[in-house]
């Protein structure tokens, strides 16, 4: 059964007894979201890019911190996002409205993600004028879409608890959805995840990580 983890920042995360994991870093869930993802990915991308609108798949939605806190950066900046998200185990509705999440969100952003999940996991949903939200309920492999992403936040859980989902072919699959100059971020970084990426036309760049690791991996593709 899932359960409630407070994490070393005081934000919550989920704890999945069948994976033996949990969804965000026990070093701090919400840090770990905002440096990794925010900050690495999306930020990045649009520090180097003039672009008024952003399409940024995540690979592992669950929770949904990582979208909330790219939706409320969009709106707040007036920038249009188009967000995607795969999941092939959602979590509740109840489940979603506990994790305490609207403590580090708007109160506009987090209704709109309680009110429409049901209705984002079926069809693209449009959340508020600037945030359009879909979430594929399917496995990566299973994924399909003629949109390329400008980001991808590749947040599975670890290669020791998913190995499937660090592989050639997972990770091949996933940049297949990349534009050219967008931007791949994980927190993971490894000898083979480098190699792989590099064989897919991508260049690497190791970054400082979150709390609790040292270094992170972020890629362009070129």
């Amino acid at each position: 059964m899932l359960e409630l983890v407070k994490t070393a920042d005081g934000s919550n995360t989920i704890y999945n007894p069948q994976v033996g994991e949990n969804y965000h870093s026990i070093n701090g869930a919400l840090q770990e979201s905002r440096h990794v993802f925010l900050n690495a990915g999306l930020q990045y991308f649009l520090d180097n890019s003039p672009a008024k609108q952003v399409a940024v798949l995540e690979v592992g939605f669950g929770t949904g911190l990582n979208f909330l806190l790219t939706a409320d950066f969009c709106t707040v900046n007036k920038i249009e996002l188009n967000y995607t998200g795969i999941e092939a185990y959602p979590l509740t509705d109840e489940l979603m409205g506990s994790t305490g999440y609207d403590k580090y969100t708007t109160a506009e952003t987090w209704a709109s993600l309680l009110n429409n999940y049901q209705s984002a996991l079926m069809k693209a949903t449009v959340l508020n004028p600037y945030c359009k939200l879909q979430i594929a309920g399917c496995e990566l492999m299973n994924f399909t879409s003629d949109e390329r992403f400008d980001v991808i936040y590749f947040d599975a859980f670890a290669a020791a608890h998913q190995p499937e989902m660090w592989n050639e072919e997972a990770i091949g699959h996933t940049v297949s959805f990349l534009k050219t100059g967008g931007i791949f971020v994980t927190y993971a970084i490894t000898g083979n995840l480098k190699r792989m990426l590099k064989g897919l036309g991508l260049q690497i760049q190791k970054i400082p990580g979150a709390a609790g690791k040292r270094e992170m991996l972020r890629a362009v593709k070129i």
